[in-house]
């Protein structure tokens, strides 16, 4: 049976990978919270399982048709599988979430309340958290207060996959790597208004955790790119620039240094190494400069072959159709 996707008001999304000991008290208490409130659909996505999760989700789709499935051929990522279930989603509202219980469906009516408030997106925050305090709690707290300084938008938990997001916020996000955490960082410079509600976590009673300290250098590099994204993806000459500008200054005043020594005391400018540090700043600096310029010619066939605006309409108000109708 097809649904139309003007009726569909929620789809929650479930990236898993080896999570068969969690899957039915998960679809249990989603339906549980769901049913009878909400027209809905369940998205699960097997990253990748290499136990029996898929069986369970086969028989979830074949028992309720709101339950759909998507299998990766192997493990691509969490930030893959849920942009695989953006993608498919036909909800008016995406909510994703964790398969390994610690996330509680329960939670799921207070993050629409808040979103019919006016707000784009409503993220959770795991403000008990039942993780452990070396390897998870300490670096996620760092990592947050960093984010938060570098993109602007300030959160307690960019890491709590439960999130409420409207479709057309994620419909101009495209996701790599491991970007699936900086959703509310990319939207707010869409233009989003973002909101954030303590939700319930709850410690994981079977399974085992996917991720730990190894990907926080990941985290680090997907963080540098959303901040150029962010400040200069239509202006990549300012960045470049300002950093050519910044190895000209002191190339300038290096030189300057190196010809003063040689006029004053007959310095040997071939052995200084002030001369030799001002000619590979001046190079740098040359560098810096077509590196922005190379990055202007990309951006600019990037946005132009695609025909794709450096801005994000939210709506328009336009009287000039009705003008031209009632001629």
């Amino acid at each position: 049976m097809t649904q139309d996707n003007s009726q569909m008001e929620l789809s929650v999304v479930v990236p898993l990978l080896n999570e068969q000991e969690n899957l039915h008290p998960l679809y249990d208490q989603i339906t549980g919270a769901l049913d009878g409130r909400y027209e809905y659909e369940i998205i699960f996505v097997d990253d990748g399982s290499t136990d029996g999760s898929f069986d369970l989700l086969k028989e979830f789709h074949e028992s309720n048709s709101r339950v759909r499935v998507l299998r990766f051929r192997r493990n691509f990522g969490q930030t893959a599988a849920m942009s695989a279930g953006f993608t498919h989603a036909r909800g008016q509202v995406i909510i994703p979430m964790d398969a390994d219980l610690q996330n509680d469906p329960a939670d799921i009516p207070m993050l629409l309340g808040k979103l019919d408030e006016g707000y784009d997106v409503v993220s959770g925050w795991r403000k008990e958290r039942h993780d452990n305090a070396v390897t998870r709690l300490l670096p996620s707290k760092m990592a947050n207060w960093v984010i938060s300084k570098i993109t602007g938008v300030q959160l307690h938990d960019y890491g709590c996959t439960l999130k409420a997001y409207r479709r057309e916020i994620l419909a101009e996000t495209k996701l790599y790597g491991e970007m699936h955490r900086f959703i509310p960082a990319l939207a707010s410079w869409s233009g989003a208004r973002i909101a954030e509600c303590v939700v319930n976590h709850r410690p994981r009673t079977a399974g085992v955790a996917k991720y730990g300290l190894g990907r926080t250098w990941k985290v680090i590099l997907d963080l540098i790119t959303v901040k150029f994204l962010g400040s200069f993806s239509t202006k990549p000459i300012h960045i470049f620039g300002a950093l050519g500008g910044f190895t000209g200054l002191f190339a300038f005043l290096f030189g300057a240094l190196v010809i003063s020594q040689k006029l004053n005391s007959g310095t040997d400018m071939s052995g200084n190494p002030l001369f030799i540090l001002t000619a590979v700043l001046m190079l740098a600096t040359i560098q810096f400069i077509m590196m922005g310029l190379l990055a202007e010619l990309l951006v600019r066939t990037y946005h132009e072959s695609q025909n794709r605006p450096t801005y994000v309409v939210k709506e328009v108000l336009d009287t000039s159709n009705r003008q031209g109708e009632s001629r």
